[in-house]
């Protein structure tokens, strides 16, 4: 018997680690950087493997109620959302598919998920805007 694989920092399976994902769009955002950061650093996984770990999380993701969003930058709120398809597979095929055709592990300017009390929230008048400091 093989000894289901856990990652490196919290003992954890993929299927529990899966599971805690979107806990935190209750609060905030998840990006995808932070996805497959976890993937290679936690779990060590790369390749296909690698992959299906992503699409798994952005499937929990979705129907956890969470929509694809990127920073805005119309001033007033903090996050857009971004139409990468109408179901759940669509959206993470067209996400898989533009990291891989990118060549490099996303990073914190690339898609996160969010929940729509998040991406439709307004700037508080303290949050810096983006281009210059604070608004």
């Amino acid at each position: 018997m093989t000894q289901e694989l856990r990652d490196r920092f919290y003992g954890y399976t993929i299927d529990e680690w899966i599971s805690k994902v979107p806990g935190e769009l209750d609060v905030d955002a998840v990006g995808l950087w932070q996805i497959v950061s976890f993937g290679r650093e936690g779990f060590e996984l790369s390749g296909n493997s690698l992959v299906e770990y992503v699409r798994r999380n952005l499937l929990a993701l979705t129907a956890a109620g969470a929509r694809p969003v990127v920073g805005a930058l119309d001033g007033e709120h903090i996050w857009t959302k971004v139409d990468y398809g109408d179901t759940a597979d669509e959206v993470c095929d067209s996400i898989i598919a533009e990291w891989v055709a990118s060549g490099r592990d996303p990073n914190e300017g690339d898609v996160w998920f969010a929940k729509p009390h998040i991406y439709s929230a307004a700037r508080s008048s303290v949050m810096p805007d983006g281009r210059n400091g604070l608004s």
